[in-house]
């Protein structure tokens, strides 16, 4: 089901205030935000399927310490796909250019929030 017209602003203002208020906590949880390094990929797949191939040449030659190499480099091979990329070459993510801050506004979206929680807390009591 498609989110509504104020479900969405609600939604990307939330996402502004999360990168302007918390940009290390998104760095943490998205580390994968640039472009993926096809390079990298490609060699890992590469490696893996080297490493499959000597682990099945082992087994075919039934010598245990080619198969434990060739599982060796297949591990080795899977670790550099899913391996996070290096600090250097990706940065953090930016705040967008529409901040609460960038448009005027004293108060963040989340100190909005609490207060007008604040205010239904108060109003039951």
């Amino acid at each position: 089901m498609p989110l509504s017209e104020q479900e969405q602003r609600l939604l990307e203002e939330m996402e502004r205030s999360l990168y302007q208020n918390d940009a290390d906590f998104v760095a943490t949880v998205n580390p994968h935000r640039g472009r993926t390094n096809y390079r990298v990929l490609v060699i890992g797949v590469l490696i893996g399927v080297v490493g499959v191939a000597t682990l099945v040449a082992g087994v075919i030659v039934r010598q245990p310490i080619i198969g434990v190499l060739g599982f060796a480099v297949m591990f080795a091979g899977v670790l550099l796909i899913f391996a996070p990329p290096r600090k250097g070459t990706e940065q953090l993510p930016s705040a967008p250019p529409s901040t609460p801050k960038a448009r005027g506004g004293s108060n963040s979206f989340m100190s909005n929030l609490n207060d007008r929680w604040d205010k239904r807390q108060d109003g039951r009591e």
